[in-house]
Order: C-alpha cells, then structure tokens, then sequence
C-alpha cells in the first residue's frame, strides 16, 4: 500500500480527485451533443468516462468529427465557450472528494504539491481562486500543457528524482503520464472509473480521511 507521506512532492489531478467533479462534465458534454441525437450522446458519454483526464480541446473535435460537423477552429472555440459556461460555478459548487481539503490546506508532511489538469489554465485559476486554493500549490498546470509535459518539466526544474514523487488521478491519461515519466501512481476510486480501476494495477483509494 502507497503512503503518501512518504513522497516529497504530490502531483493532483482535479476533477474526480479533489472535488467530486466528474459527473458536472459529463453532463455538460452529453448535453451539448444531444442536439446530435441520443446515439451520439451517449457515445460522448462513454468516451468521456473512459478518458476523463483528456483535455477538451482534444476532446471536442473528436466529438465534432463523430457528430459529422467539421472541427473548424471557430466551431471547436464557440464549443469551448459553450461548455466553460456550463461547468464552472458547477466544479466551484461540487462536493469536496472527503479528506482532501484538509490534507491540501494543512499540508501535515511539508510536502510540495503541483497540480496538473485537464482544465484550460485560466479557467483552473479562476477555479482555484474562488475555493481559495491557489497558495496550497508551488505550480499549476492546466491544458494545453499536457499531462505528461507538466510532469516531466516539474521532475528537471526542480531535480527531483521520479521516485520520490506521486501522481493522484483519477483517469487513463493521469496513469499514462505518471507511468511515462516513472512517477508512482494512485488512483482515487470512484464510481465513474469502475472500469479502469478494475483494470489499474496501481495502489487506490476511495478518499483521502486515513491518510
């Protein structure tokens, strides 16, 4: 079992790993293809559960391209638009996942925490200001940086060996980037990643209230 007051610095996804986020984006997504048909909405459903750590602006033009709408920039930046306005004020009103304020706000270990998300930056920065989280992170990364990229980047400018760090996440492309760059891996659980928790063979999670 991973304890994770061992490590010295902390790599946080967001959504579905600090706040119970998942389900506003999913809903967000299906509601914006629904126009497309129910068939198409469910599709987008699935994809986005499978790979909820992906970013939108990866996303959207895959669904644009399913729904026979051609991705051109300004279609894919007016779905952009649609989509922010529909899910913000619903991250910043989500539950807390349990444990994990106190433990980011009290930081009991001394540990450096960086966040790296999906989440286009300035959006995640409003975010984290509204919740008053922004100081409990020496680093935030939100898309377009990648995953992997912010990781890497993190392990060189701080030189801090790979095995003294820990990705939290909640989705395939959290594992993905933690694996790349050697990084160990917890998974938080819940009930929106049955299939890649049953799949994972990293140590999990439900909360963070034993830690």
């Amino acid at each position: 079992m991973i304890k994770i007051q061992h490590f010295k610095l902390i790599f946080w996804d967001f959504d579905g790993v600090i706040k119970e986020s998942v389900e506003v984006k999913t809903r967000a997504y299906c509601q914006l293809f629904e126009p497309f048909g129910s068939v198409m909405a469910e599709m987008v459903r699935e994809h986005h559960k499978a790979f909820g750590g992906m970013s939108r602006f990866e996303k959207l033009p895959l669904y644009l391209q399913w729904a026979g709408a051609e991705p051109t920039p300004c279609r894919v930046k007016e779905y952009c638009e649609q989509f922010s306005q529909r899910v913000m004020q619903g991250v910043i009103d989500s539950p807390w996942v349990a444990g994990v304020e106190r433990y980011l706000r009290d930081n009991p270990f001394c540990q450096t925490f960086v966040l790296v998300s999906a989440t286009p930056q300035d959006e995640l920065l409003y975010i984290l200001q509204a919740l008053d989280l922004t100081n409990c992170f020496a680093v935030i990364y939100g898309a377009p940086e990648r995953k992997e990229d912010a990781i890497r980047k993190t392990l060189s400018a701080l030189r801090i060996d790979a095995g003294d760090c820990l990705m939290i996440g909640d989705a395939q492309p959290d594992l993905d980037a933690a694996l790349v760059n050697q990084v160990p891996f917890l998974l938080r659980r819940h009930s929106h990643n049955a299939q890649i928790a049953a799949a994972c063979a990293s140590a999990s999670v439900n909360d963070f209230t034993e830690l």
